[in-house]
């Protein structure tokens, strides 16, 4: 009963403060997208799966 009521407490707060403060909201427009960022440096071998385990 006690973990109901703090998880319904819990979410009453956070809906509030969402409805208050609407600038914390994410903005989907002004994501960025996945071609828009710097490519990754690998360092290494990159893995590979052994889909064949009796072989090592």
């Amino acid at each position: 009963m006690l973990l109901v009521v703090v998880t319904l407490l819990s979410v009453a707060v956070a809906g509030l403060i969402a409805l208050l403060n609407p600038s914390l909201a994410p903005a989907s427009s002004q994501s960025r997208k996945l071609a828009d960022q710097p490519p990754v440096r690998i360092i290494g071998t990159p893995f590979v799966p052994n889909t064949n385990p009796s072989v090592r």
